[in-house]
């Protein structure tokens, strides 16, 4: 149960999977939500008029500084505002709660802005924690004002509560294993985006599917929860469960393992991450224990999905490396998308951008800036 007065609202990234699932989540919890602020690219404008009008949110942003008429004229009353500045500013509006839908490496100012308006963040884009990880962590003003939403940082989240910090041994991140969970290296070797799109359990955008299926999306959420819960790369597993439904564990020192286990639906982290630390009641149907079912669990194969040692090879050569390694991914991504790339060019070309990169001594945003402008070019230019 919600405690406490209504809690205020940004949502950024309203128009995508997190951002209308949330919608959902308040608007069957009206005594305990409102939305202050809705935030989204602009690409479709319909919808955003829809969602303002359905939410009554008095500020709308859009990235799209040419949506922002068309908007503006179905909104009297409400404030639009356009261009990544504007997105920025609702992230900073003050809401009691921002939730960070967005996806990429440009949610990195919207968090850094939630965070210095000292809004508790609903953090559900991870690339903007990878990217600027410890500046995401310097601009915190307390230890719980960043709630995950992934589905696997909230199950680790939750577990956590079962014990101290230093009764901690290790956590594990479970992976459905995407659309080519049980292949090998060289069933990979001609695979197409559409084949890739096909995930079995999720319906996410196509960047994150493609991500789920390289087993990127793993490696991203490994450094997540090697920043968010301050555990060292080496003690974080990765186990592929078809199923999807234990979404993470966490081991404790004594050989006991705590699991947050729910059906794949996304509306309980968020109604989580818009509550913690209270629940939600109903935000999600919960297990039907009557009904006869079958957990597997297999170990990740490193040789066909290189992603999560990579990712902690970033990790250990500098605090930028990271967000090099997002940014390479992201064009590998759109590459492989438009049949530039093949699947198993996207990891290869991260590699080596990765490993070509030398990080400076600054850390800073203009250096993450930098990192990422850099490792763009970089891979665009192998990608050719």
């Amino acid at each position: 149960m919600v405690s406490g007065a209504t809690r205020s609202v940004a949502l950024l990234g309203s128009t995508g999977s997190i951002g209308t699932q949330a919608i959902d989540v308040i608007e069957r919890n009206p005594d305990s939500f409102r939305v202050t602020a809705l935030a989204a690219g602009g690409s479709n404008p319909t919808q955003v008029i829809e969602q303002a009008r359905a939410t009554g949110a008095p500020l709308v942003a859009v990235a799209r500084a040419d949506a922002v008429a068309e908007i503006a004229a179905a909104l009297p009353g409400v404030r639009v505002e356009g261009g990544a500045d504007a997105v920025v500013a609702a992230a900073g509006s003050g809401a009691d709660v921002v939730l960070n839908g967005v996806t990429g490496s440009v949610g990195l100012r919207p968090t850094l802005a939630a965070l210095e308006a000292g809004s508790t963040l609903a953090l559900a884009n991870k690339e903007s924690l990878v990217a600027g990880g410890a500046l995401v962590r310097r601009a915190m003003q307390r230890p719980d004002q960043i709630v995950p939403v992934d589905s696997e940082h909230s199950a680790l989240a939750q577990a956590l509560r079962g014990g101290r910090a230093d009764e901690v041994k290790r956590l594990v991140v479970t992976a459905s294993g995407g659309a080519f969970r049980g292949k090998s290296r060289e069933d990979l070797a001609d695979v197409t985006a559409a084949d890739a799109l096909r995930h079995p359990t999720w319906d996410m955008g196509a960047v994150v599917t493609i991500n789920s299926a390289s087993m990127v999306n793993k490696a991203l959420e490994v450094i997540e929860a090697h920043l968010l819960f301050d555990i060292p790369m080496e003690r974080i597993d990765v186990v592929v469960h078809a199923q999807s439904i234990v979404h993470s564990m966490v081991e404790f020192v004594d050989g006991s393992t705590l699991a947050q286990v729910s059906p794949p639906d996304m509306r309980l982290p968020i109604a989580l991450g818009l509550s913690w630390p209270d629940r939600v009641p109903d935000a999600a149907p919960a297990m039907d224990w009557t009904q006869a079912q079958t957990w597997t669990f297999a170990p990740l194969d490193e040789e066909a999905f290189p992603a999560v040692a990579l990712a902690r090879q970033a990790v250990a050569a500098s605090a930028l490396h990271p967000a090099v390694f997002n940014a390479a991914n992201e064009e590998c991504v759109a590459a492989f998308i438009d049949g530039r790339l093949p699947f198993l060019g996207i990891v290869e070309t991260v590699r080596r951008v990765v490993e070509a990169y030398e990080a400076p001594q600054e850390l800073s945003l203009a250096a993450v800036d930098e990192a990422e402008r850099w490792a763009r070019e970089r891979a665009l230019a192998a990608i050719g």
